[in-house]
C-alpha cells in the first residue's frame, strides 16, 4: 500500500478539459502516512462563471478576478507535487485538466495515481452512491463539498478508511492492485491561440450585433474562437 502521495482536487468551469478551465486547486501532501503540507489557490479562468458553477462551488467571479492564470500557477504547483503519486476521487479527471494545462505550456506532466472512486466501486457496491460526499457520510468524515482543499483533505481520510477496511482483501497484484499506483493516461493536444483573422471576424460580429461578451477575446484559443464565431450568427442571424 502507498503511504506517500499528494492528494489533488480541482474545481473547474465544466467537465471537459479541452474546453473548460480550472478555477481552484487544492492539494494535500502525505509522506509515510502523515500530512506534511497543503497547497491551495484560486485560478483565473479568463471567463465568467456559469450560475450552476457558482451554485455548486460557492465560488464567485470577484474571487477569481485577482487570481493568477494557470500558466503562472503551474510552476509552483508542479514544484509542490514533485514526483509524488497522485491520489484523488476520480483522479483521472483532475489529472486530465492538469496535463492539458501543462501541455499548453510545453511542460511534460506524467504521473501515477490511486483512485478512491475505483476502490469504492469495487468494495462498496451496496451503497446507493459512491460520490465523495456519500462516502464521507458513510464513514462519518466531516466534509465541505465542492471546494478543492476540503475535498482533498476528505479524500485523504477516505483513503485511510478504505485501506483499513479493504487493503487486506485486495487479491490483485502489481498495477491491478487498486491500492497501488498505476499510470494515469490522458492524451492532450496543445491549444493554438486565436488568429488575427479570427479576431477581426469576431470583433466585427460583436460590433454588428451590439454584443458585450464576458470573456477575454485575446485569451481565446483557435478552437474556442471558431465556436464563438459560429455561434453568434446562429443565435442572432447574419
Amino acid at each position: 500500500m502507498t503511504d506517500s502521495f499528494v492528494c489533488i482536487d480541482l474545481e473547474t468551469t465544466g467537465l471537459d478539459p479541452k474546453r473548460d478551465k480550472i478555477i481552484e486547486i487544492g492539494a494535500v501532501k502525505v509522506e509515510q502516512g502523515e500530512i506534511v503540507g497543503e497547497w491551495n489557490t484560486f485560478v483565473n479562468p479568463e471567463r465568467k462563471l456559469e450560475e450552476r458553477i457558482v451554485e455548486l462551488t460557492g465560488i464567485r467571479d470577484e474571487q477569481l478576478a485577482g487570481a493568477e492564470k494557470i500558466a503562472d500557477i503551474l510552476p509552483g504547483l508542479l514544484d509542490f507535487l514533485g514526483e509524488h503519486v497522485l491520489l484523488g476521487h476520480g483522479v483521472l479527471f483532475d489529472f486530465s485538466f492538469l496535463k492539458k494545462a501543462a501541455v499548453n505550456e510545453r511542460l511534460i506532466f506524467e504521473r501515477q495515481g490511486i483512485d478512491t472512486l475505483k476502490i469504492a466501486r469495487k468494495y462498496l457496491k451496496d451503497l446507493e452512491s459512491r460520490s465523495l460526499g456519500a462516502l464521507c457520510r458513510h464513514y462519518g468524515i466531516l466534509h465541505k463539498a465542492h471546494r478543492a482543499l476540503e475535498d482533498a483533505r476528505a479524500t485523504v481520510l477516505l483513503y485511510r478508511k478504505l485501506s483499513e477496511e479493504f487493503y487486506g482483501k485486495e487479491e490483485e497484484t502489481g498495477e491491478k492492485n487498486l491500492f497501488c499506483p498505476r499510470p494515469l493516461l490522458y492524451q492532450a493536444k496543445r491549444d493554438t491561440p486565436i488568429t488575427i483573422p479570427q479576431k477581426e471576424q469576431l470583433y466585427k460580429l460583436l460590433d454588428k450585433h451590439k454584443l458585450i461578451v464576458d470573456y477575454e477575446i485575446e485569451s481565446l484559443t483557435r478552437s474556442e474562437a471558431s465556436r464563438r464565431i459560429d455561434r453568434i450568427p446562429a443565435e442572432y442571424g447574419r
